[in-house]
C-alpha cells in the first residue's frame, strides 16, 4: 500500500539545487551567474517583477477604454422559486433572506419573476421586476417596495 510515509521520487526527478561561488572550475564562480555590475549583480537589488528594462510598460501600452461608474446601484438578486420553499405567514424581509442564505448581505434586494409561488405571502424588497410583482399578487401576496 502506498502511504506518505514510503514514497520514494523515480530517478532523475529530483534536481540538485546549483552552488553558486565555488570557485571558477565549477561553472558558476567569480560573479555566481550574475554577469558583470548592473542592478542585477548587487545584493538584494532587483526591480520589482513586471519592470521591462526601461520599455514602455504592458499596463501603459494597452489601450484603455470605457469607465467605472461609481454611483451604480448593486441589487442582490432573488427568485420567486427561492421564496416559494418559505413557509409562514411572516412577511418575507431582506433580514430573512439572509438568514436562510439568499442573499449574502442585507442590502440592496431585487426579487425576480423565476418561479411560482402557490400560496400567498408579503415580500418587503427594494425593487421588484414587473413578473414578480405580478406572480405574487395572483398567488394573492404583496410586493412592498421599501
Amino acid at each position: 500500500m502506498i502511504k506518505l510515509s514510503n514514497l520514494k521520487a523515480a530517478p532523475g526527478t529530483r534536481k540538485n539545487r546549483k552552488r553558486v561561488g565555488r570557485g571558477i572550475g565549477s561553472g558558476s564562480g567569480k560573479t555566481s551567474g550574475r554577469g558583470q555590475k548592473g542592478q542585477g549583480a548587487r545584493s538584494g537589488a532587483m526591480p520589482h517583477p513586471w519592470f521591462e528594462g526601461g520599455q514602455m510598460p504592458l499596463q501603459r501600452r494597452l489601450p484603455k477604454r470605457g469607465f467605472t461608474n461609481i454611483f451604480k446601484k448593486s441589487f442582490d438578486v432573488v427568485n420567486l422559486f427561492a421564496l416559494a420553499e418559505h413557509a409562514g405567514d411572516q412577511p418575507i424581509t431582506p433580514e430573512v433572506m439572509k438568514e436562510r442564505g439568499w442573499i449574502k448581505k442585507t442590502g440592496a434586494v431585487k426579487v425576480l419573476g423565476d418561479g411560482e409561488l402557490s400560496r400567498p405571502v408579503t415580500v418587503h424588497a427594494q425593487k421588484f421586476s414587473e413578473s414578480a410583482v405580478a406572480k405574487i399578487e395572483k398567488a394573492g401576496g404583496k410586493a412592498i417596495v421599501i
